[in-house]
C-alpha cells in the first residue's frame, strides 16, 4: 500500500510540473520565435539563455534553504500558496471554457511582438530590444515554473524529480517549437491550464490538511480523490456557466 501511495503522489507531481512548465514555455517560446524570425536568432537565444541561467540561480539559492524549513510549517505555507495559484488558474480556465473570457491567442501575441521588434529595428535599436524581449519573456514565464518546482518539489521532498520533470518539459516544448515554429495556437493551452489548476489546488488542499494533522483516507492516494473531486466540480461549473450564458443570449436576442 505504501508503494502505491508513493507512486500515486509522484505521478501527480510529475504531471502537474510537466503541464505547468509546458504551458509557460509555450508562451515564452512564442516570444523567442518572434524575436528570432524578425530580428536575430542569436539575440533571441542569448536572451533566452541568460533568462534560464538567472532562473537556475534562483533554484540553487532558494531550494536548499527551503529544505531546512520544518515540514509542517512548509506545507502549511506552500499549501496556501498553491491554493491561491491554483484557484487563479482555475478561474481563468473555467471562464474561458464557458465562453465568458477570451482564450489566449499565441498567434496574436506573435504578431504583437513582431510589430514591437519592427519598430525598434526601424529606430536602430533592434538588437537591444530583441535581447531584452527574449530575456523578459523567458524569465517571467519561467519564474512561474520555478515557483511551481520549488513549492511542489520541496514540500513533497522530491525537488530533484520536480526539477528533472521541468527540464524535460522545457526540452520537449523547445523540440516541438523547432518543428511547428510559430504554429502554436493549436496547443490546447486552456485545457492544460485547467488540469494544472486542478492539481495545484489538490496538492494545496492535501498539504494544508497534512500540516493541520488531518488524517487523509488512504494517505497520499487521497490526492487522486481530490483531483477527481475538483475536476468534477470544474466541469459542473463550466456547464452551469455555459448554460447561463446561452440563456442570457436567448433573452437578449
Amino acid at each position: 500500500m505504501l508503494a502505491i501511495d508513493v507512486h500515486s503522489s509522484d505521478a501527480i507531481l510529475v504531471l502537474a510540473v510537466f503541464l505547468a512548465t509546458a504551458v509557460e514555455m509555450v508562451e515564452a517560446l512564442t516570444i523567442v520565435i518572434a524575436v528570432g524570425t524578425t530580428e536575430s536568432w542569436r539575440h533571441a537565444l542569448e536572451g533566452a539563455a541568460a533568462a534560464i541561467g538567472a532562473l537556475g540561480v534562483l533554484v540553487l539559492a532558494f531550494g536548499p534553504a527551503l529544505l531546512r524549513v520544518p515540514l509542517d510549517a512548509l506545507r502549511l505555507v506552500v499549501g496556501g500558496v498553491l491554493l491561491v495559484f491554483g484557484l487563479q488558474w482555475l478561474r481563468k480556465a473555467v471562464l474561458r471554457s464557458a465562453g465568458l473570457k477570451a482564450k489566449r491567442d499565441e498567434d496574436a501575441k506573435f504578431a504583437e511582438a513582431v510589430v514591437v521588434l519592427s519598430e525598434a529595428e526601424a529606430e536602430g535599436d533592434g538588437p537591444r530590444v530583441a535581447f531584452v524581449m527574449a530575456f523578459k519573456g523567458v524569465f517571467l514565464e519561467g519564474l512561474e515554473v520555478v515557483i511551481t518546482v520549488l513549492t511542489l518539489g520541496v514540500s513533497a521532498h522530491r525537488l530533484g524529480l520536480a526539477a528533472a520533470t521541468a527540464a524535460t518539459a522545457i526540452v520537449a516544448v523547445a523540440l516541438v517549437g523547432l518543428v511547428v515554429a510559430r504554429q502554436l495556437s493549436g496547443v490546447p493551452e486552456n485545457a492544460m491550464k485547467m488540469g494544472v489548476g486542478i492539481m495545484l489546488v489538490s496538492f494545496g488542499t492535501f498539504w494544508v490538511g497534512e500540516a493541520l494533522r488531518i488524517g487523509w483516507p488512504g494517505g497520499d492516494a487521497a490526492l487522486l480523490g481530490l483531483v477527481a473531486l475538483y475536476g468534477a466540480s470544474c466541469l459542473a461549473l463550466v456547464r452551469a456557466l455555459d448554460s447561463d450564458r446561452w440563456r442570457r443570449l436567448e433573452v437578449s436576442g
